[in-house]
């Protein structure tokens, strides 16, 4: 269902909720603020970026999206992928990235695609998400630490050289004021939940830093002065190959946006009893993206905390996050000036907790009580996205997963030859007068290309003799193109050898596999019985007949 939530909500609006809203709205945008500012300069871009794309997108996200109480804004999920294509396009290079990545989330959203992006395994979502969190505290020690390094390598091994080498550079100032503002965060809460542990922290810091005249890096020695409005739409030279070289990792931007964007809508769903409309919010998010890019922000993305911290306050309805963009425009035009005063180290705490809080840590631990296949998906994701890439990692994880699935399939299918023992069976061979010119086979499990070649003992088990095989499938969920060619060949095996052909119990998608192909119509639909009593009557048909032929 294509139809923002907002007009669905709209509908019955009250006062009462619009305060409520507001309310929440405000709230919020003060969380937003710090978060949208650390995440920019965490991007490789200038701060005043990341509100850009908290309040262009944020606003786009709540006015079409699919969701009452979803947050848009930058999180943390892009920021290796960001700083990389800036490292080798430029601010262009994101740009176009970001709009292609829009443009792709639409097509999905238009597709239809909201549903079936919960098929990807959860192996690969903990893996790379735990490995961007990893990525993300590595990138923030230099100016947690104060170091003096005019470079920091974009590797992550190299990255980590690069420190031990220059730990004698710390600048223990710096030190002070990122712990302290770390201790803040971790412990604000304890005090008071309403107000963030994040702002009050850069507040402190931030008094600090001017009071006593530390010798602390901050956003103004770092940037110089911000501008307090928001930018027109950019115009950028690109060519052919660079849209061709983005499209990997517009693809990966589109797909994140997507998974952590309808995961915040699910955890919401939860907290509020809602549902939202998968489909809606996938274009959502991709026209948020289209006009972050164009306005010069970064990717844009459901925002779980921030989604969480609405609906604790009261939001109930997408009002809620049109005013907070609102609320972040009104606080960038007004306090912009003295965003310049916030101290490096304070912003990289506030992203140490954010790494922290990204990672789904308990999976270490339950490594070894998992399949050892979802641990080597896991790891193998993981890895890759700290030591490569994260493109590279989703991709490999994908085709891993998939490789893993289709061999515990296959391991799970079975081609066994039925006997006695077995009901079916029995009632054949005691109604028949002919029990020894029978082979009786059943197929268990899903038949694809990766089970197929389990079909080829039908053959090598027929005996001479054997004049009617009958091939029980009530146990097959579906069947594709390689497991109807194993059965059309075996189908060609018994037409040579002048045997006859049963097929017992084939369910709906099989059979309309086979009868897609002509399968049904060559065979002949009377060899297709539903149940044992039509293959007993069809089998001693045959049976008969041959004998009457053979006695003639």
């Amino acid at each position: 269902m294509l139809v923002p939530k907002l007009f669905t909500c709209i509908k019955d609006y009250t006062k009462e909720q619009f305060a409520k809203d507001f309310i929440a709205g405000i709230i919020v945008a003060v969380i937003a603020l710090p978060l949208s500012i650390a995440l920019a300069i965490a991007s490789g871009v200038s701060p005043e970026k990341g509100l850009y794309t908290a309040i262009i997108g944020g606003f786009i996200v709540s006015f079409l999206g699919g969701s009452r109480v979803q947050i848009g804004g930058p999180t943390g999920a892009f920021i290796i992928i960001v700083y990389g294509i800036i490292e080798k396009y430029g601010i262009t290079g994101l740009t176009v990235a970001t709009v292609m990545a829009g443009a792709i989330l639409i097509i999905m959203g238009l597709c239809k695609f909201g549903k079936a992006l919960k098929y990807i395994p959860y192996p690969i979502t903990t893996g790379f998400t735990c490995g961007i969190a990893i990525s993300i505290f590595s990138t923030q020690i230099k100016d947690f630490l104060g170091l003096k390094i005019t470079s920091v390598p974009s590797e992550f091994i190299a990255k980590w050289e690069s420190y031990i080498n220059h730990l004698n550079t710390v600048n223990y100032e710096t030190l002070f004021i990122g712990a302290l503002a770390l201790v803040i965060i971790v412990l604000w809460p304890k005090i008071n939940k309403k107000i963030p542990g994040t702002l009050i922290a850069l507040i402190i810091t931030t008094i600090i830093t001017i009071a006593f005249k530390l010798n602390v890096e901050t956003i103004g020695s770092r940037y110089g002065d911000i501008p307090a409005v928001l930018p027109k739409i950019a115009v950028h030279d690109i060519n052919i190959n660079m849209i061709k070289e983005l499209i990997p990792p517009s693809m990966t931007i589109a797909v994140l946006a997507a998974i952590e964007s309808l995961l915040s809508a699910v955890v919401a769903d939860g907290m509020i009893g809602g549902n939202h409309r998968s489909n809606m919010e996938l274009v959502a998010q991709g026209f948020a993206n289209v006009f972050s890019g164009l306005f010069g922000g970064i990717p844009v993305t459901g925002a779980i905390a921030r989604t969480a911290a609405n609906i604790k306050n009261g939001g109930r309805t997408p009002i809620t996050g049109i005013v907070h963009a609102v609320v972040l425009l009104l606080i960038m035009m007004l306090f912009m000036p003295y965003v310049k005063l916030l101290p490096m180290t304070s912003l990289a705490a506030i992203l140490i907790v954010v790494s922290y809080n990204m990672g789904d840590w308990k999976v270490f631990k339950n490594l070894r009580k998992a399949p050892k296949s979802d641990a080597i998906i896991f790891l193998t994701t993981f890895l890759l996205t700290i030591l490569l890439d994260l493109v590279v990692a989703i991709g490999i994880g994908v085709v891993l997963a998939s490789f893993l699935f289709m061999k515990r399939m296959a391991d799970y299918g079975e081609v066994k030859c039925l006997s006695d023992k077995d009901k079916d069976c029995s009632r054949l061979i005691n109604t028949t007068d002919f029990p020894d010119k029978i082979s009786f086979y059943e197929i268990q499990g899903p038949f694809f290309f990766a089970a197929a070649n389990k079909f080829a003992k039908v053959t090598k088990g027929m005996k001479e003799n054997h004049e009617v095989l009958i091939i029980k499938m009530s146990k097959v969920p579906a069947m594709d193109a390689t497991g109807y060619h194993e059965l059309e060949t075996l189908y060609d095996i018994c037409k040579n050898q002048q045997r006859d052909l049963i097929i017992l119990e084939a369910k709906e998608q099989p059979f309309h596999v086979l009868q897609s192909y002509g399968f049904v119509d060559r065979l002949g639909s009377e060899n297709f019985c539903n149940n044992i009593e039509e293959a007993i009557e069809r089998t001693n048909y045959l049976l008969d007949s041959k004998f009457r032929t053979n006695v003639a």
